[in-house]
């Protein structure tokens, strides 16, 4: 399951996040090939954000894949995200970052029965 967690330390009040959000989404699963069911995305604004020594508007994000990552998709997902952001929240592109990993299948599936344990409680 693809999860994109991005943060901003842009006001999201009046900001139209399920155009954000549907469009993120979409991008995602088109370019890691994942089916778009599978994609969580997540986005919070308001973060207390400092790049390159200004708190100019900036945004931060990783995201967290089961496979579907390389050189290649990184660079077109990291180009995709940052031109939503761009447009839909003026983050210059120059002020995004974005972190990624290849989770690995065991991993999640270990990860997915501790959280089933915990919420036997």
């Amino acid at each position: 399951m693809p999860c994109l967690n991005i943060s901003t330390n842009v006001d999201l009040d009046g900001v139209n996040t399920s155009a954000i959000l549907s469009e993120a989404s979409s991008q995602v699963a088109k370019i890691i090939k994942k089916p778009e069911s599978y994609v969580m995305i997540v986005l919070k604004g308001s973060v207390p954000m400092s790049f390159g020594g200004t708190e100019q508007p900036a945004a931060y994000g990783e995201l967290v894949s089961v496979g579907g990552l390389n050189s290649d998709v990184n660079k077109k997902l990291s180009s995709a995200i940052a031109t939503i952001l761009e447009s839909k929240l003026s983050v210059p592109k120059s002020r995004f970052f974005l972190k990624f990993f290849d989770a690995k299948a065991h991993q999640s599936q270990e990860y997915a029965q501790c959280l089933h344990a915990l919420h036997q409680y």
